[in-house]
């Protein structure tokens, strides 16, 4: 079975693995806003959200029966979907950092 975040976290905690990171914190406090969209007669859902210096990541999510379709389901994978984009935007901004810091 695959960990959560926030037992990743607290592994990471009890390890003592203090050096520079992102959290998941972190990426919460990086959306400011947040809008979805089902487009009609489908079962794909968008989440947009708006990050605090204005730029926007996009997940989606559908499902492969429509007798399946749950908008709030749908609306929860997207936004994850979404999230989980931010990780790879702030790991590259902290590591510029980083690197810039070492020169």
């Amino acid at each position: 079975m695959t960990k959560t975040e926030s037992e990743i976290e607290n592994e990471i905690v009890a390890k003592g693995l203090t050096a520079p990171r992102i959290t998941p914190d972190m990426i919460d406090e990086c959306v400011m806003t947040e809008a979805y969209h089902v487009f009609p007669g489908t079962t794909l859902t968008v989440c947009a959200l708006t990050l605090r210096n204005g730029f926007q990541v996009v997940g989606e999510s559908a499902c492969a029966s429509p007798e399946n379709f749950n908008p709030e389901i749908g609306r929860k994978i997207a936004r994850e979907n979404a999230r989980n984009k931010i990780w790879a935007l702030e790991g590259y901004r902290l590591r510029s950092e980083l690197a810039g810091a070492a020169e």
